[in-house]
């Protein structure tokens, strides 16, 4: 038997005194709270939530979840973190996930889960483990033909939530007697783990605080069987794609994505160690690998790629692709030039050689380690790439009183970054700026590059931090744009005493869609950000605000933010021209563009 989450997410009983609320006896009929809650589903499910690691769960109150919040609030190894809208709940659950292997939230029937949909989907589309629990009607609702509930559409049944989350979940249950729910809610778990992907519990409302049989028992720690591969194909895969790559003369590698599902980051560098390849990202997968690699040479995104990077990456007669997502974003518009016959693609679960030979039953990362013990050493690539690289020149320095612009701005965000900070990262032209920051050493990073949701990153950094503890402090880029959709969760930040960094680029508006299809939607409403956030404080938590116009305002506040602000919740409005974007969102603005514009093909 393996564990499968790292036994570093594993947590210890922890203090709640910090908790949403604090558990009241009378609330439990005079008992303390772990003993009135012992022997019952609420205390089975929070348990297991402990056992994998969570520490926080995210939530908002309704009336069919109250008894399993109270479960969460019983339970001494488990914080509750209320939200101010379901959205932004399954955010934090996903930016959880991504610091700390697993994430969780609970809404309540139907209104809470439909608007949680939209989060989830994206933790599908990311593969990002986050166990989504809602709580559910009265079981006795279940089997009637007449009565119509309130959170519904107006139907006695109430399947359609049910039906919504088979699409965006790897596993559904819905819990609605005793009998059976130990089961069904370990059998989500599991599916959960194994496929690292988000799961859809339903629990009826009225079966969470009854002692039965079946919880009588503390649940043992979770475990899983290890998956093993196929060994007569790993071998045939192994020994195929051996065969091309110590035949190739300038051999890559470039990492992708499912590298964190697979949890083979550190098979992918080990097999970097052995072969002596020249390596790169693709660019969902930065933060992944350490940039501090020696012959790491950076994110791999076609004409968009880090300077010198496409170079190497489509002159080499052979490269390996390892967990990849090849969709339009990361392939700037299935443009990529690679002959796929000189290719070795590591999926989680097979391996594909030249474009055509396919291994299944393969696991990534036995895969990968297989490899190491066969492979030539081969630097040729890296030496190239170091004959030709010519360092990125700074920006000059703005005029003073000059406004500012975006990659003086960025120049000044590298000079942030640290082993003691994360990096989140929201859709537009957030993605390009942050990508050409070089991460030192032990600074994490996370963006949403596939399903790309406006404004998932106000969220998103909340659970990124919540699930840091204070180890780490954040810095968050988010456009105008997106802060509207989503920038009530601040709140819930300083209610946690989070002292992350947000930048808020104010640029009047949609700075992508102005790129790919230019119109008056296009055009926000303009806000006074920093005293939107001031009002959100209202006189309460650690939090300072600034507006930015120019680079010497910009070093003040960077100064501030590392020195007497440093232990607030920091949010820096940058104020910036409407058309100072990245060469990088212009150039993949009008691929876009012309990718949505082509013509139908007719029959």
């Amino acid at each position: 038997m393996q564990r499968l989450i790292n036994s570093s997410y594993i947590v210890q009983e922890v203090d709640i005194s910090n908790c949403l609320h604090s558990p009241n006896p009378k609330q439990f009929g005079g008992k303390s709270p772990v003993a009135a809650m012992k022997g019952t589903l609420g205390h089975h499910l929070a348990r297991r939530l402990v056992q994998l690691g969570v520490q926080d769960v995210f939530s908002v109150p309704g009336d069919s979840n109250l008894s399993l919040l109270d479960s969460i609030v019983a339970e001494p190894g488990l914080r509750l973190v209320g939200c101010c809208n379901e959205l932004n709940a399954g955010y934090a659950a996903d930016g959880y996930a991504r610091a700390r292997g697993i994430g969780s939230c609970i809404v309540t029937f139907n209104v809470g889960g439909f608007s949680i949909i939209n989060a989830i989907a994206g933790a599908y589309s990311e593969s990002i483990p986050v166990i989504c629990i809602v709580g559910g009607p009265n079981s006795n609702n279940y089997g009637t033909n007449h009565r119509i509930l309130h959170h519904t559409i107006g139907l006695s049944d109430f399947s359609q939530e049910f039906q919504c989350f088979k699409t965006i979940t790897c596993f559904q249950a819905v819990v609605n007697n005793l009998e059976n729910a130990r089961e069904l809610i370990d059998t989500a778990i599991s599916a959960a783990l194994k496929q690292s992907k988000p799961v859809y519990i339903s629990i009826c409302c009225n079966l969470v605080s009854i002692p039965h049989v079946t919880f009588s028992r503390e649940p043992v720690p979770f475990e899983l069987a290890p998956e093993l591969s196929n060994k007569a194909e790993l071998e045939d895969a192994v020994a195929t794609a051996t065969e091309l790559l110590n035949r190739a003369v300038k051999p890559v590698m470039v990492g992708g994505p499912k590298l964190r599902d697979a949890g083979a980051v550190d098979d992918f560098v080990d097999l970097a160690d052995a072969s002596g390849f020249a390596i790169a990202v693709l660019p969902a997968a930065k933060g992944l690998v350490p940039e501090h690699h020696p012959r790491f040479i950076g994110t791999y995104w076609g004409a968009l790629s880090a300077p010198f990077c496409a170079e190497i990456v489509e002159s080499a007669d052979a490269y390996v692709f390892v967990g990849p997502v090849f969709d339009d974003i990361t392939t700037f518009g299935f443009s990529l030039p690679l002959d796929m016959k000189k290719s070795v693609v590591v999926e989680p679960e097979r391996v594909v050689v030249a474009g055509g030979t396919v291994f299944v039953g393969v696991r990534l990362k036995d895969f990968l380690r297989a490899l190491q013990e066969r492979l030539r050493r081969n630097t040729t690539a890296y030496a190239n790439y170091c004959r030709m690289f010519v360092p990125v020149r700074q920006p000059p320095n703005c005029q003073p009183g000059e406004p500012l612009r975006l990659n003086v701005l960025f120049t000044h965000i590298q000079r942030l970054l640290s082993g003691d900070t994360a990096v989140v990262v929201d859709t537009g032209d957030s993605w390009f700026n942050c990508q050409n920051l070089s991460l030192p050493q032990g600074c994490s990073y996370a963006s949403q590059m596939s399903y790309a949701s406006t404004g998932w990153s106000v969220g998103a950094t909340l659970g990124y931090a919540q699930a840091l503890n204070g180890k780490k402090r954040v810095i968050a880029c988010v456009g105008d744009g997106s802060f509207q959709m989503t920038g009530q969760e601040v709140s819930t930040m300083l209610r946690w005493g989070q002292n992350s960094i947000i930048f808020l680029i104010n640029n009047g508006g949609y700075s992508t869609e102005v790129e790919i299809h230019d119109g008056p939607y296009n055009v926000i409403r303009n806000w006074n950000y920093t005293a939107f956030v001031d009002a959100i404080q209202n006189g309460e938590g650690k939090c300072w605000t600034m507006k930015v116009t120019n680079e010497e305002e910009l070093k003040k506040a960077m100064d501030a933010t590392m020195g007497k602000m440093k232990e607030c919740l920091c949010f820096l409005e940058v104020i910036l021209h409407r058309d100072d974007t990245s060469k990088e969102l212009l150039q993949l603005g009008s691929r876009l563009a012309l990718a949505n514009s082509r013509p139908p093909k007719y029959q």
